[in-house]
């Protein structure tokens, strides 16, 4: 019997290496186009074939919610989600194998702006087509979207900057309640701001500008504790930033024209799928040239050695406050975009329990990676929503899941990696 299980683990450990060989030469351009054809058979056949399977609809988050609720769904889950992701996925990713590859190599001769439109072009038309089918997977997805931003901007702070900062959910409350400000004042007949000062039909088109003026008066809070908090380090530190966050909840609860504790609704419905997209995709690119920089490399010499890095004629305080006006304003960016998704926002949702959860989405990720910023937010927010039917079990789950990663991976998943884009598009055979 032994020596019949040690030969059935030997043939699987085989089989499982033969199928990681014939995938390392699978380029990222032929992964896309596997998982553009999930996305497009679930579109036109994933109503037929839940019918078939004996589901009651297209389960909307693989699955989860369906078999956390009624087990016994457990087969018809497990064959829709062969017959709708992993089979096409595969059979299209191999079967394009070649063409891809070639396809890679004319794209890695010329530009590389070019290859990236055109990867990031699938993939956002893969994210469409799967979120197209119910508004619930929309508005997760855009969601995850924003909690990716979130997350890379306060890797910057704490991970390449080597500080801790419980600040965050008040730089992102700043920018949501600047950015809906603007927006009601001039595009929206709102019941606090009146009449609109300009035409609706230019909303969408300055969009973007109201998300910068929330990121930008997020940077400016950020300046108000910066000065006086970089002359400490450590406890210090983080215990000014938490009272900065009640301070901002405080003001803002008391601030009327802006709707005090009840908060502030009929935003504007700016937040679209491709903004939100774009929005991601601009602070990933960004943070990613930011943290490889000369700027980069002088925040790594001040976590590493703050001393040896002033030594090295490294200006320490002034790099530690552009870092954290840059972390800042990216928060404030994903607040607009947040209350504008949800189209309401108040005072209370910007307080402990969402920093609890970007923290657990940085350190789950891993700290000083792009990388791990964009899998941890991804990760835990899908995670967190999958688990949700078991209510009060999902905030003793998650937390134990964190503890475990804490225990054997103390920086993360991925940490210290670097986002190397032209690695990612580069043909593999």
């Amino acid at each position: 019997m032994a020596r019949k299980i040690i030969e059935t683990r030997s043939a699987v450990s085989g089989l499982v290496g033969k199928f990681r060989q014939s995938t390392r030469r699978i380029p990222l351009l032929a992964w896309l186009l596997g998982w553009l054809a999930a996305a497009a058979t679930e579109y036109f056949v994933g109503d037929a074939i839940s019918y078939y399977l004996g589901l009651p609809k297209i389960p909307v988050l693989f699955g989860c919610l369906l078999i956390l609720k009624k087990p016994l769904f457990i087969p018809g889950v497990m064959g829709y989600l062969l017959l709708i992701y992993i089979l096409p996925v595969i059979v299209v990713a191999r079967l394009g194998r070649g063409p891809a590859n070639r396809l890679a190599v004319l794209l890695a001769r010329g530009s590389v702006f070019i290859a990236t439109i055109i990867h990031l072009g699938l993939f956002y038309l893969a994210l469409h087509i799967w979120a197209d089918i119910s508004d619930y997977r929309l508005l997760l997805l855009k969601l995850t979207m924003v909690a990716v931003i979130l997350t890379l901007s306060l890797n910057v702070i704490n991970g390449y900057m080597g500080e801790f900062s419980c600040s965050h959910p008040g730089f992102m409350a700043l920018g949501a309640y600047t950015a809906s400000t603007i927006t009601l004042w001039l595009f929206a007949d709102d019941k606090l701001f009146g009449s609109p000062l300009l035409s609706p039909a230019l909303g969408p088109y300055l969009f973007p500008l109201a998300l910068v003026c929330g990121g930008i008066v997020a940077a400016l809070g950020a300046v108000i504790i910066a000065i006086p908090s970089f002359r400490t380090r450590g406890d210090y530190l983080a215990i000014i930033s938490l009272a900065f966050l009640f301070i901002v909840k405080s003001v803002i609860e008391n601030l009327e024209f802006v709707g005090g504790p009840r908060g502030m609704s009929s935003q504007p419905d700016y937040s679209s799928l491709p903004m939100v997209f774009l929005g991601m995709v601009s602070c990933v690119w960004i943070v990613n040239n930011f943290v490889t920089s000369t700027m980069g490399k002088a925040l790594c010499a001040i976590r590493d050695n703050e001393m040896a890095a002033e030594a090295m004629s490294v200006n320490t305080r002034k790099t530690k406050i552009v870092t954290f006006m840059f972390g800042a304003f990216w928060a404030g960016v994903a607040g607009g975009l947040f209350a504008h998704i949800l189209r309401y926002v108040n005072p209370g949702s910007f307080g402990i329990q969402r920093l609890a959860e970007i923290l657990a989405m940085l350190y789950f990720g891993g700290l000083n990676s792009v990388t791990g910023s964009i899998i941890g937010a991804v990760s835990i927010n899908i995670f967190s929503e999958a688990l949700r039917p078991l209510e009060l079990f999902k905030w003793i789950i998650i937390p134990l899941l964190l503890i475990l990663v804490m225990l054997f991976r103390p920086t993360g998943l991925v940490a210290f990696t670097e986002f190397k884009v032209k690695k990612l598009m580069r043909p593999k055979g």
